[in-house]
């Protein structure tokens, strides 16, 4: 009986919080009401104009929106994001520490050094393109070329020629006399592709000491009859602490840093 009375008492409680949160959320309406204050709304409407200036500025906003939608695209495509973040995950596999680093820091990791290394491209962007635009010194199609040469630059040099040639064929496009003629359509997948490579090159390479210490923990185990005992238990350790002694992320990311020209 008790045990109902208190379960009965603790209902009620719960009732009269529920109506006291419910009251907190309707009372400053209330009071608005009462006070007949004016709140400001939002609203989106398209009317008409007879200035074709209007309509073209609009069409620039949504514009600027869109290119801004398809920056997380820019970024991993146009830069040295993609073949960073494919070498750390590689590491993380082949220690086998599951989601250790976790994602976000990979991604975190991967993000700064990638700053790092398009330092001098971004600078060069800076002062040719964004700073002449915000001054109204060119236009805005101008700054956007000017923008897309330091890019191109840094693209080519990571980029296989076998690549290259690969989309300029299929396009029927003839290979141009300068970098800054080569059309970013073509030199944007060469490049990724290029990064892909190298990527798994590098990942191949990190791999190889990690497996010869599970292929040597599997045959000791195998030798000592404990067949039942899964290996990777075993050379986890064995693999974090050659990580830790030889000093690994330090190795890892000095290797990524020079494998850009």
């Amino acid at each position: 009986m008790k045990g109902l009375g208190i379960r009965s008492r603790m209902s009620k409680l719960k009732i009269v919080a529920i109506i006291g949160i419910l009251a907190l959320f309707f009372l400053p309406i209330t009071v608005n009401a009462a006070n007949n204050l004016i709140i400001p709304g939002f609203n989106l409407q398209v009317d008409t104009t007879d200035n074709p200036e209007n309509v073209f500025t609009s069409l620039q906003l949504v514009l600027i929106l869109t290119v801004l939608s398809l920056a997380p695209a820019f970024l991993i495509l146009m830069t040295s994001f993609t073949r960073i973040i494919i070498v750390l995950s590689f590491v993380r596999n082949a220690l086998a520490t599951q989601q250790m680093p976790p994602n976000q820091v990979l991604i975190g990791l991967a993000l700064f050094i990638t700053f790092f290394v398009m330092g001098p491209t971004l600078s060069e962007v800076n002062q040719n393109a964004l700073q002449p635009y915000l001054n109204g010194e060119i236009a805005q199609e101008v700054a956007l070329d000017e923008a897309a040469k330091p890019f191109k630059q840094f693209m080519i040099k990571e980029t296989r020629e076998k690549d290259l040639l690969l989309f300029l064929d299929y396009a029927k496009i003839a290979e141009p006399d300068s970098v800054e003629e080569m059309p970013l359509s073509v030199l944007v997948p060469a490049f990724a592709i290029s990064e892909l490579k190298t990527a798994f090159t590098m990942g191949f390479m990190i791999f190889i000491p990690f497996l010869i210490i599970d292929m040597v923990v599997a045959s000791t185990l195998m030798a000592m009859g404990m067949m039942m005992l899964p290996p990777v238990m075993i050379s986890l350790p064995f693999k974090i602490l050659l990580f830790i002694l030889v000093d690994g992320w330090y190795l890892v990311v000095r290797a990524m840093l020079e494998s850009f020209h």
